[in-house]
């Protein structure tokens, strides 16, 4: 854990540390980034709200006026909301330069993981990993957040990584690295908006108090990276494969018409999939958010 005068603990999330309570990071880019005001700030609060009912408190992430803030107030959570886009989307390259020049930034996978691991918070939820993007072995477009997947010892609860990547290669970037990968309920990974893909994980665990017990062999083995948690969209919430696959297909041709690149393919690709959808993979992209706080409120708890 990290303590200095760049890295802020809400008083609730101070509290916790101090009573040893369960704590759960949240990104902040889904609420800068992910969706329109106010429905960004509704799904935040509703994520924080979740985290509590499941026996867990909820420390969102995010840099502000330079500082990097594990747990937010609700003032500072509806900032981040009607700022929208012209926050930062700050991933680990970002953190110094934001606070060395006092701005804003919304936290992604990777930056989040950094806030959570200074604090000393070991359980984070999230929708979907990044990964390894699609004609990588061209653009070597590949997410940070699987490089710190591999450094950071936090372990990540998402829905798979985004189906708009290479998923593939993806797990294979995964293996190489040595980042444990586990599926919750499943053998296979699931593909963000839907339950299943075809590749298999190499676990699988059908109660929080496996992963819990794993997040703790692996401290004790000193491993210097994180863990991989995949969790299926609720069945009820997935979405037909071939409908979001035809859409992903249409999005990934739109941004390559319009020269779109780096970290501004997924924000476009998932905007573009959303207008296709008819907005059908903005809502299961929320639900299966809510799912994931909901598993790594009660693996924090196992811990």
């Amino acid at each position: 854990m990290i303590r200095n005068s760049l890295v802020v603990l809400s008083p609730e999330v101070e509290e916790a540390k101090r009573n040893h309570l369960p704590i759960v990071a949240l990104e902040s880019t889904i609420i800068s980034h992910g969706m329109p005001y106010p429905q960004n700030v509704e799904t935040a609060l509703n994520c924080e709200r979740i985290c509590r009912e499941n026996g867990a408190v909820p420390a969102t992430c995010a840099v502000i006026g330079g500082r990097v803030h594990v747990g937010l107030s609700e003032e500072q959570i509806d900032y981040l909301g009607r700022e929208g886009q012209k926050v930062t989307k700050a991933s680990r390259r970002d953190l110094p330069l934001l606070a060395a020049k006092g701005m804003d930034g919304a936290t992604t996978v990777a930056a989040t993981m950094i806030a959570a691991a200074s604090a000393g918070v070991a359980v984070f939820a999230t929708g979907g990993i990044g990964g390894v993007h699609r004609g990588a072995e061209t653009t070597m477009d590949i997410s940070a957040d699987l490089e710190e997947l591999a450094q950071t010892p936090v372990c990540v609860v998402c829905a798979g990584a985004k189906s708009i990547l290479d998923l593939n290669l993806t797990m294979e970037y995964l293996e190489t690295k040595g980042v444990p990968v586990i599926g919750f309920g499943t053998d296979e990974l699931p593909a963000f908006y839907t339950r299943k893909s075809g590749i298999k994980v190499p676990w699988r665990a059908d109660d929080p108090k496996e992963i819990a017990k794993a997040i703790c062999a692996a401290r004790e083995l000193g491993y210097p990276g994180g863990m991989l948690v995949v969790n299926p969209i609720p069945e009820e919430y997935s979405m037909d494969a071939d409908v979001i696959n035809k859409a992903i297909d249409e999005a990934i041709e739109e941004a390559k018409k319009q020269g779109i690149k780096g970290k501004e393919t997924t924000p476009f690709l998932l905007a573009k999939i959303k207008d296709i959808t008819g907005g059908s993979s903005l809502s299961a992209n929320i639900q299966l958010v809510y799912n994931n706080v909901r598993l790594a409120a009660r693996i924090a708890a196992d811990l």
